[in-house]
């Protein structure tokens, strides 16, 4: 808890329970990639007196703070995870990860790899562009899809 008041306080956030109970949510729940609606229905159960323009609210100031990112997966729904900008607990920056999207059951897992920091360097080295970020989405189908449909 210590660590989130901390993030909210270094990004000049008031830190508050609804703030706090957000971010926990978030926190717990990192592999899973949410909706706005779907924060506010598990938030709720801690803070029932949450409203969902709070919600909104509160997620829009922490994507303009990157605390949270905005993931376009093309299933229509915009949603959310914790940004891997934000500074880890030893002061480490977190590992990029990238994201697989079932095609089928439209389940969306996390993966974490080096793919693309070589070809970073080799873009800097070439055409002396820095990237400060990326992002990797891959579709196709997770095994469990795959072995019903009898894919390869």
């Amino acid at each position: 808890m210590e660590n989130w008041k901390q993030v909210l306080r270094k990004n000049g956030l008031k830190v508050t329970s609804q703030r706090l109970a957000i971010l926990q949510m978030l926190g717990n729940t990192s592999d899973i990639h949410l909706t706005a609606e779907e924060i506010y229905d598990s938030v709720r159960k801690k803070e029932p007196d949450i409203g969902l323009a709070t919600v909104y609210r509160t997620i829009q100031a922490f994507t303009e703070c990157n605390i949270l990112e905005k993931l376009n997966l093309g299933d229509g729904c915009v949603r959310y995870e914790l940004s891997h900008r934000q500074e880890g607990k030893e002061g480490q920056k977190k590992h990029h990860h990238h994201h697989l999207v079932c095609l089928d059951c439209k389940q969306i897992f996390s993966f974490e790899d080096d793919l693309l920091e070589q070809l970073e360097a080799e873009i800097y080295e070439k055409n002396g562009f820095s990237v400060t970020d990326h992002d990797v989405k891959l579709y196709g189908y997770c095994k469990d899809c795959r072995e019903k449909k009898g894919r390869q």
